[in-house]
């Protein structure tokens, strides 16, 4: 991480306009880089897709994707230090100081998230991933980013994984085959996915099974999915529940590839073969 921050000041100092500009947002967003992408980053910044994927070249990173796993292989926290910064917490978040008490929810939302792993449900959703002839996963266009994240970590495990966000009808080709028989549709809600209920009716009617990530107490009916995984609700009725979310499917694809055991170690190495032969990364 140290060795990242230390690149990133470099640039802000010494790059061109542009590697400046998305130095400068690296440096005072480290902690939303996890749930971003280079379209997302070159999209806030006015930039091209292909100039953060070149910036990102240039600290020695394939994309975004590396990035993430670099900055989970070095942040190692010892028991000690874990329980000390607990216990600062805890004092922090009981004198009413906003960011303790923002991160004691967010635990919270992750022991969630692992109660749930240990579930029926989760096991099933696990396994109808793993069976399903194709996957298809749907969201609202503004949780593109999420879908193709998770597409992207299923695609370690198993062929035919695809994300749709609803944008230029895209959700159509869920029904551009004669019949959903075998298929599975991962639908990811959001306030703003209006077309989520009528989606997973109709591709449950045209034979696809449905997995459902949403909310708890949201007001879907249990005919409507074949599986839900339910998050913690949001903080605000006004607010996605981004955080739980992403840790949701990072958990989510994990276990897909676990299940796969060998397989999926497999396909990993032929992917980083061909990578090698690119020229890329593994990790991208």
């Amino acid at each position: 991480m140290e060795d990242f921050v230390q690149k990133l000041r470099h640039y802000v100092k010494s790059g061109t306009p542009a590697e400046r500009r998305i130095a400068k947002y690296f440096t005072e967003h480290l902690n939303d880089l996890p749930f971003e992408t280079a379209a997302s980053v070159a999209d806030r910044l006015d930039l091209s897709p292909m100039t953060v994927g070149r910036f990102l070249r240039a600290l020695g990173y394939q994309g975004l994707d590396s990035v993430k796993v670099h900055f989970r292989e070095t942040a190692v926290t010892s028991p000690v230090q874990l329980q000390n910064s607990l216990n600062e917490l805890q004092t922090d978040a009981s004198e009413g100081k906003s960011l303790a008490l923002l991160v004691t929810e967010q635990i919270q939302a992750l022991h969630h998230i692992y109660h749930l792993t240990a579930q029926t449900h989760w096991a099933e959703a696990v396994a109808m991933i793993g069976m399903a002839r194709e996957v298809f996963i749907a969201t609202h266009v503004r949780l593109a980013g999420f879908a193709t994240h998770f597409a992207h970590r299923l695609t370690r495990s198993r062929d035919g994984v695809h994300a749709l966000d609803g944008s230029a009808n895209r959700f159509a080709e869920l029904f551009a085959r004669p019949s959903g028989e075998g298929a599975l549709l991962i639908i990811i809600d959001c306030r703003r996915f209006g077309k989520a209920r009528l989606l997973a009716r109709t591709a449950r009617r045209y034979g696809y099974k449905v997995v459902l990530i949403t909310t708890e107490n949201s007001d879907w009916l249990p005919d409507q999915s074949n599986v839900m995984l339910a998050l913690p609700p949001a903080r605000s009725p006004d607010e996605d529940n981004l955080p739980p979310l992403i840790a949701l499917l990072d958990c989510l694809s994990e276990s897909v590839i676990a299940a796969a055991g060998e397989e999926a170690l497999a396909r990993r190495r032929r992917m980083s073969e061909f990578g090698t032969i690119l020229g890329e990364s593994g990790n991208r």
